[in-house]
């Protein structure tokens, strides 16, 4: 028997998303002073970005992959690098992975088209292995300009590393899951990355349960008339 989801209470954290913060160096884009929530496509952030070798995952990769989905969703997804099918298609989340998220949106009463998916990392670690601190600290500046070209109502983070980057702590995937966390204007659903379900079929359970919490918050906070 699945699970209700319960309403949580919302922890609030601070963040660097909507506001400067000096550890994060800020990508500028051409012809933008201030660059304001939504202000800035996706398209100019990719034109940015290029063919990107600020780290040495850029020499190893097939293909950068930037992100996908609706530039104005309501709901934005954050995994954790891509894989080897997303390396070789230049897509997130298009293998067994992908998949498993694909009917975990259903749960939610979402399409794919209706969200926006991307990763802390651009390009995929060798071997599938964790994304370095370097690492992340290169790509950052990318994801979080993508956050506020979309400017979502809420973000998932799909396992510990997006978690740790949107919500900046340490606390375990675990102990996050399963309630809603509020971070500047977002709110924030971590759940467990789709890909760990695989191989914890144990999990899956949890990861339905924290989809069926995203579905019951979109519904308690329709979009308001003139907002669409």
């Amino acid at each position: 028997m699945s699970e209700t989801p319960k309403r949580g209470r919302r922890r609030v954290v601070r963040t660097y998303l909507t506001e400067e913060d000096e550890t994060m160096p800020q990508l500028k884009i051409p012809g933008h002073e201030h660059q304001r929530p939504r202000e800035v496509t996706l398209e100019e952030i990719r034109d940015v970005i290029g063919d990107c070798h600020l780290c040495p995952l850029g020499e190893t990769r097939t293909n950068l992959v930037f992100g996908v989905g609706n530039p104005h969703a309501r709901v934005m997804f954050v995994g954790e690098a891509p894989g080897r099918n997303e390396d070789l298609q230049g897509e997130p989340f298009v293998g067994a992975a992908g998949q498993n998220l694909d009917g975990l949106l259903s749960l939610a009463g979402l399409r794919r088209e209706d969200v926006y998916i991307a990763n802390v990392l651009k390009c995929r670690p060798p071997g599938n292995r964790n994304p370095k601190p370097d690492e992340i600290q290169v790509c950052a500046p990318f994801l979080r300009e993508q956050i506020r070209s979309i400017w979502p109502d809420i973000i998932v983070c799909l396992g510990n590393f997006a978690s740790h980057f949107v919500l900046r702590t340490e606390v375990g995937i675990m102990s996050l899951r399963g309630q809603i966390h509020t971070t500047g204007h977002f709110a924030v659903l971590p759940t467990i990355h789709p890909a760990a379900a695989l191989y914890h079929r144990e999990w899956q359970e949890l990861i339905d349960h924290d989809f069926r919490l995203l579905g019951q918050w979109l519904q308690e906070h329709p979009v308001e008339e003139g907002d669409a």
